[in-house]
């Protein structure tokens, strides 16, 4: 397992992952419990979409009704304490909006928003109004963890070439929203290998280049879910994102090295989330 053990908390982190499926198993709510598991937590799930698609790309999209994804939330909520909630495809911009209502009347806490616009393989999984609504949603949570194209959505801009350019966007959508966010930098042109981090601490805030070595891999399916749900998982017990980050980054690190020898699907191929248990 990675640095400090299954976890920090004093018990097992219950995390509730509100995303659509992947039948092939690499990304949406399968990627995300496994990412919990794999750091320690108990995770749960909430289906928004079943979509058709495997390593090579999305074919179909089924929206699973607004009602029936919140009635899940609320099945979960009502039954278990939930510790953290990760968010990712919200496809539809009705459950975009009732998934906000959904937060401001349960308040989970230590929430993330991995705001999934379009997936590794090119299929677009949210309409374009709900990736407009996407941004009023990202107030009520407490990170977002956009990649390059979706950070410039965001904050209203174009997609960054430049590390500079990313520090400044994450910064402005921090400062616009209150929310901490986690900028992705893997698919930036420039070679970049720095996640920028800007988060505050009262009338404090503090911007953080992350360097971290690159993977030189082809299988990335589904590595933004993935992280996005386990730093869900380390922030339960963690002092901030930047400790919870530190936690993940080796994992992540190892997951991506370790799917280079999964040998799944022709395509953009997944992790392998229990990589620490082949080694």
């Amino acid at each position: 397992m990675v640095d400090d053990g299954p976890t920090t908390a004093a018990r097992v982190p219950r995390v509730l992952c509100i995303a659509g499926t992947d039948p092939s198993g690499g990304a949406g709510l399968l990627a995300d419990t496994k990412a919990v598991a794999a750091m320690g937590g108990y995770g749960m799930g909430a289906v928004t979409a079943v979509t058709v698609q495997n390593t090579v790309g999305v074919s179909g999209v089924h929206a699973v009704p607004v009602d029936i994804v919140i009635a899940q939330l609320d099945a979960v909520a009502d039954d278990v304490t939930i510790d953290a909630v990760k968010i990712g495809m919200l496809g539809e911009a009705g459950l975009v909006e009732a998934v906000g209502d959904w937060l401001r009347r349960r308040r989970p806490p230590h929430v993330v928003l991995d705001p999934v616009m379009v997936a590794t393989t090119g299929g677009r999984l949210a309409t374009d109004d709900a990736a407009r609504m996407l941004r009023d949603l990202v107030p009520l949570v407490d990170l977002v963890t956009p990649n390059v194209p979706e950070l410039a959505v965001l904050c209203g801009g174009e997609p960054a070439e430049h590390i500079e350019t990313i520090v400044g966007q994450a910064e402005l959508v921090h400062e616009q929203t209150g929310c901490a966010v986690l900028a992705t930098t893997g698919d930036l042109e420039d070679g970049s290998a720095e996640d920028v981090l800007v988060e505050s601490e009262g009338d404090r805030r503090t911007t953080l280049r992350l360097p971290f070595v690159r993977v030189d891999t082809p299988h990335t399916h589904g590595t933004g879910c993935s992280l996005s749900s386990a730093l869900a998982t380390a922030r339960v017990g963690a002092r901030d994102w930047e400790a919870a980050y530190r936690r993940v980054r080796p994992w992540i690190d190892g997951a991506l090295q370790g799917g280079l020898a999964l040998d799944v699907g022709h395509g953009s191929g997944p992790l392998d989330h229990t990589w620490f248990l082949h080694h």
